[in-house]
């Protein structure tokens, strides 16, 4: 059984996906990490309620989401955003291409 691997403009792409991925991670938490250290002083939440502070953080998380949904096997089509966690998984689980070009 001979091993399949990406070409160079498929590796190319899933990289490219990795760095945005990475980046907006990097953002997302320390963003988050600002605002729920700062959240009462900037007025954003209460007691009582979420309110804005809730809706900010659904808005920095969902990103980091849809990023993931997005992810699929360049050579099959296979979702394999949920097999990924802040970089592409080493092989698809579904065509067991290895997503990286050969010479990497």
């Amino acid at each position: 059984m001979t091993a399949h691997y990406l070409t160079t403009e498929q590796n190319s792409k899933l990289r490219q996906w990795e760095r945005w991925n990475r980046r907006y991670f990097v953002f997302a938490f320390v963003a988050l990490t600002i605002i729920l250290v700062f959240s009462s002083q900037l007025g954003l939440s209460s007691d009582e309620s979420w309110g804005p502070l809730g809706v900010l953080i659904a808005a920095l998380i969902t990103p980091i989401i849809v990023l993931q949904l997005r992810l699929a096997c360049p050579a099959c089509g296979h979702r394999i955003g949920w097999q990924a966690k802040l970089m592409a998984p080493d092989q698809c689980k579904a065509c067991g291409t290895f997503l990286r070009s050969k010479g990497r």
